[in-house]
């Protein structure tokens, strides 16, 4: 039984195939074509991939054009690391990249080099974001030359030596050094399409180049460095360092802003500029930068605390002019707040 069943089977699978019954004459199986599946699933892959590359590529390309130094060396009695993070950070009166018409045009003069035109502390970390003014005209003790203007140590031996000079005066160790100069600071303000101050008073400064009529205003690149030069006020480089910080809070606000982080035609011009100009320790990269960003969005966003220094009183000697003395006692407690990471007391919280 088994057998015929088989032979049966064998002699259906040889039937031959059915005939057109019209001519008699066999049909032919017809195949349609199998329609190819399109590949999203590969498509998408190959678009991340793409992405991936893209991203990966333009952040080693920026963080390559980042000017790199040796800054931060050790040195016999270099205070031990602390917690949280701080940066140096410095706006020097260097004019590498301006033209002779952009010199007159931004009043800058022709001075050659680079000094120290304004010094700030960012501290971040458990405590919060503090930013701290650091007056160009404090009498600090400077290693291997005596007592003089904090802005006397970079002109003696660079930013080496004015890190080793702040980190003595705070008993802070600088994690991370980022200075600025003159066309580098206008270049930023004008690839972010300008910062909104809000002007009290008149302010007119031809020494530098400065006319600001009261009100809330956007302000260019020029009319910004104007801005944070003028010590043509009543408290002089006191009421600048004062003007720094809420400028260079609002540059930061402004350049991490949807509006310009959104805008390719913004974000791109103000990556390109940001990594040319910043010159920062040889072991920095972008991705710091980036860091102290966001931590300087905090800082104008009301998160954090900006101040300066508390000042003692004044003085002058030879060879030094005149100087700026800090109260040492309330020094010592916003420093001794920093090195532990705590809140500053507001007690000396200063202008």
């Amino acid at each position: 039984m088994t057998d015929a069943w088989s032979e049966g089977r064998t002699r259906e699978s040889r039937v031959p195939p059915a005939q057109d019954y019209r001519s008699g004459a066999p049909t032919r199986e017809v195949r349609r074509p199998r329609r190819r599946r399109f590949g999203w699933g590969r498509a998408l892959l190959t678009l991340l991939v793409v992405i991936l590359v893209v991203v990966v590529g333009g952040y080693f390309y920026l963080d390559s054009r980042l000017h790199r130094e040796e800054v931060l060396t050790d040195y016999a009695g270099r205070p031990a690391d602390t917690p949280g993070t701080n940066w140096l950070i410095v706006g020097s009166d260097s004019r590498a990249g301006l033209s002779s018409a952009d010199r007159r045009r931004l009043k800058t003069g022709r001075a050659q080099g680079r000094r120290t035109d304004s010094m700030m502390l960012l501290h971040y970390g458990e405590g919060g974001t503090t930013l701290v003014s650091l007056p160009r005209d404090s009498y600090v003790p400077i290693p291997g030359h005596g007592s003089n203007k904090l802005n006397a140590a970079f002109a003696f031996g660079g930013p080496k030596l004015l890190v080793r000079t702040v980190e003595r005066a705070t008993g802070l160790r600088i994690d991370h050094y980022a200075e600025i100069g003159f066309g580098g600071f206008v270049g930023v303000v004008d690839a972010v399409g300008g910062v909104d101050m809000c002007i009290k008073q008149r302010m007119r400064d031809p020494k530098a180049g400065l006319d600001l009529q009261p009100g809330c205003q956007r302000l260019d690149g020029g009319q910004a460095l104007g801005y944070v030069r003028t010590r043509a006020s009543a408290r002089a480089d006191l009421d600048r360092i004062e003007r720094q910080r809420q400028f260079f809070s609002a540059l930061m606000d402004r350049a991490t802003s949807p509006g310009v982080l959104a805008n390719p035609f913004r974000a791109i011009p103000l990556a390109l500029s940001a990594t040319d100009n910043f010159s920062v320790d040889e072991g920095d990269h972008l991705h710091d930068l980036v860091r102290m960003m966001w931590a300087m969005r905090g800082v104008s966003g009301g998160d954090g605390l900006t101040t300066s220094v508390p000042v003692g009183g004044f003085g002058s000697s030879p060879g030094v002019g005149s100087y700026i003395r800090w109260d040492t006692s309330k020094a010592n407690t916003l420093f001794g707040a920093l090195r532990a990471d705590r809140p500053v007391p507001r007690s000396v919280i200063a202008k």
